[in-house]
């Protein structure tokens, strides 16, 4: 049960339609990726600051992948994925990072909907949020590295599925 909602929160669609033409719940708005990328790595970069941490973090930055509604429109929606992790430190400095970000995510604009574990073996600690003025949601996981890998707090933040419109819609 837990991760399936975990897994709703990240994706942002709903198991059952409902009658609805498609299972995401809300009718998905025309927006540019560009700006979508843009407000996605704002809030990305809003985490890692609130999370207030001296780590270091992996590189990639924000992508679009097709959003799979279960309607007709299927493979006309995008939504916009930035996934980074914050690594290089010990368990000590992550435990904070991740009091920090309980603590200062709902002072930024996020509604957190989970603090608990993450429903695996290791039972990593994980918060689960929604930005309520853009809806994008974040789901933030510290793998403490009890399997003999290195800690790290691993972010996925999500956009809500848009329609392109502007330019080609391609990442």
């Amino acid at each position: 049960m837990i991760a399936a909602s975990a897994l709703v929160l990240a994706t942002g669609c709903s198991s059952s339609s409902q009658g609805s033409e498609n299972s995401l719940g809300y009718e998905p708005k025309s927006r540019s990726t560009e700006s979508v990328k843009g407000e996605i790595s704002k809030l990305s970069s809003q985490i890692f600051d609130v999370m207030a941490i001296k780590s270091k973090v992996t590189e990639p930055g924000p992508n679009i992948q097709p959003c799979e509604s279960g309607g007709g429109d299927s493979g006309e929606l995008n939504r916009v994925r930035h996934p980074w992790s914050a690594y290089g430190v010990g368990n000590d400095v992550m435990e904070k990072g991740m009091a920090n970000l309980r603590q200062g995510l709902p002072e930024e604009g996020w509604k957190i909907e989970k603090v608990g574990d993450d429903g695996s073996r290791n039972k990593n600690a994980q918060i689960l949020a929604v930005h309520e003025k853009t809806l994008s949601q974040a789901e933030i996981t510290w793998l403490k590295g009890l399997d003999g890998h290195e800690p790290l707090i691993e972010v996925n933040l999500y956009s809500r599925c848009f329609r392109s419109v502007g330019a080609s819609g391609k990442g």
